[in-house]
């Protein structure tokens, strides 16, 4: 079974669990779940965003508006679909 398929599944389980089996699953997660919600204290990760930003705001680095990101992602997904 891929992990792809297993991810499905699960976020399909989650969907339709029980309050108690979702409490349970979170508790036996909960430190890699939060740690992965705290990237602010991942140093190099929050090193990386500031010089990426540094280099943005001084114009070396380039930008994507949120307009720019949505029409890359529609080519991105409409070249995948017709492949």
């Amino acid at each position: 079974m891929t992990i792809e398929i297993i991810r499905e599944r699960l976020h399909n389980y989650l969907k339709v669990a029980d309050d108690k089996k979702i409490a349970a699953i979170y508790t036996l997660l909960e430190d890699d779940i939060l740690e992965q919600i705290a990237w602010w204290g991942d140093n190099a990760f929050v090193e990386e965003l500031n010089k990426e930003y540094t280099g943005w705001e001084s114009g070396d680095t380039k930008g994507y508006t949120i307009e720019e990101t949505e029409q890359i992602i529609t080519e991105l997904k409409s070249k995948r679909q017709s492949s």
